[in-house]
């Protein structure tokens, strides 16, 4: 039954995450916010909706692992999963914002909350909401340094037009699906850990986090099969930067999250700190600025080293 639990918290996080991003979208423009400022802001705070719920209500039910983890497996798995399957379809081009902008904040993230964590195995209050607070600083930025011209494809034109019911009853289908798709993924993963015989942080970095990474990459590699723009490594990155500052930032605020299982201080978070450190050798090592096809073979190489690991360590 575990396994139905989980499967079934996922399809209602996805379902729950779309209705609440389009309801948001469809709000926004009610309020006159620029498409712009939309696609920046809004879609990527409803977008980190999902597992801002997940780490939230495994903090309040005593599962502080599965919080924690939930946000370090999904940024591993956003870098050497997601990353990596989208570039072994079709090679990805890395504009100059990634290393000027997205990748400096994204470390700066990452080390924030290596030190938080490490410094007395638990993130309180305040340090919650200093990450949170540079998550709104690092959005000013990106705003003011945006282009007025720039297109934001998440954004869809067609919800400018919603009625205030349909906007309500998104909201409502969303934060229902939402509330039901955590408590059962948070529930089912408690119970497949336990007929496991692994942690909770284990079933939070790998299973979790693959299960919430799903619908990114599936995204990702129908428009790298279509020759589209496949992957904006900065939306990628961006995601990675939310995750620590939104999810973990506002879930700290609200509950202090203590670190329970070694394994999330011994191994994970460096996992996840390697992920974001090898981007820059890989974007500059041979051909400058292109993940290519084998870049991205060695991301997924990886990134079943640390699913084969994660596992191993608890036998």
């Amino acid at each position: 039954m575990s396994l139905v639990f989980i499967i079934l918290g996922l399809i209602l996080l996805v379902i729950g995450g779309e209705f609440l991003v389009r309801a948001s979208v469809a709000l926004s423009f009610k309020l006159n916010i620029s498409k712009m400022v939309i696609g920046m802001t809004v879609v990527s705070f409803a977008t980190s909706a999902p597992e801002l719920l997940v780490s939230l209500n495994a903090a309040l039910t005593g599962s502080p692992a599965i919080a924690i983890n939930n946000v370090i497996g999904s940024n591993i798995a956003n870098i050497g999963l997601v990353l990596g399957i989208t570039a072994l379809v079709s090679a990805i081009a890395v504009d100059q914002s990634f290393y000027k902008l997205n990748w400096p904040v994204m470390m700066l993230f990452s080390i924030a909350l290596f030190y938080f964590l490490g410094n007395d195995n638990q993130l309180t209050a305040i340090e919650g909401g200093a990450l949170f607070v540079g998550l709104v600083i690092f959005l000013i930025i990106l705003i003011k340094t945006a282009k007025k011209d720039v297109i934001v494809e998440e954004v869809d034109d067609s919800l400018a037009v919603v009625s205030n019911f349909k906007i309500v009853l998104w909201l409502i289908i969303g934060a229902v699906a939402l509330y039901f798709g955590s408590v059962w993924l948070v529930d089912g993963a408690k119970e497949l850990a336990t007929a496991l015989g692994v942690s909770d942080a284990v079933i939070a970095a790998t299973v979790i986090a693959i299960g919430t990474s799903v619908p990114e990459l599936a995204a990702s590699v129908i428009a790298a099969v279509k020759k589209e723009k496949a992957l904006s490594l900065g939306n990628l990155i961006g995601s990675n930067i939310f995750n620590i500052g939104s999810v973990l930032g506002l879930t700290a605020i609200i509950k202090t999250i203590t670190v329970t299982d070694d394994s999330i201080l011994g191994r994970d978070i460096f996992w996840m700190l390697a992920f974001a450190a090898v981007l820059i050798p890989l974007i500059i090592i041979p051909k400058k600025f292109q993940i290519s096809r084998y870049k991205g073979l060695l991301l997924v190489t990886a990134y079943a080293v640390f699913i084969v690991m994660a596992f191993q360590s608890q036998m």
